[in-house]
């Protein structure tokens, strides 16, 4: 069955840095766009980086110069570089697709998720 399964979260110290994987099973990531999400404790779900079907990528402010969305075709994995980690960055993260081609982070077109990973940034 299709899947993605996301990997790579850890606790680590602020200032820190950390990768996430999110390789895919049974389909072609090449063929979708892929998000990367967040949601924290009592927070609504947050975008935190997007690759569209052209392979342009986007990223919030909050994230902006700080994470790094890169896509790893032969592998069918996409991974997102995480740099100068903050306490606010702390929740669990997850990868998702959508068929549209250059979806928004809050447009309800991702359909299909991960289980996500978590990521506890403290000292």
């Amino acid at each position: 069955q299709e899947q993605l399964a996301e990997s790579g979260g850890h606790l680590v110290q602020p200032g820190g840095s950390l990768t996430l994987s999110c390789p895919a099973s049974r389909f072609a990531l090449t063929e979708y766009a892929i998000g990367w999400f967040r949601q924290a404790p009592g927070k609504e779900r947050e975008g935190v980086a997007r690759i569209s079907l052209q392979g342009g990528t986007y990223y919030p402010d909050s994230v902006k110069g700080r994470f790094t969305l890169s896509r790893d075709n032969a592998a069918n994995t996409v991974y997102l570089q995480m740099d100068r980690l903050k306490p606010d960055d702390t929740a669990v993260y997850y990868c998702a697709r959508s068929t549209f081609a250059n979806p928004t982070m809050t447009s309800p077109v991702w359909d299909f998720w991960g289980q996500g990973t978590q990521v506890t940034v403290s000292s």
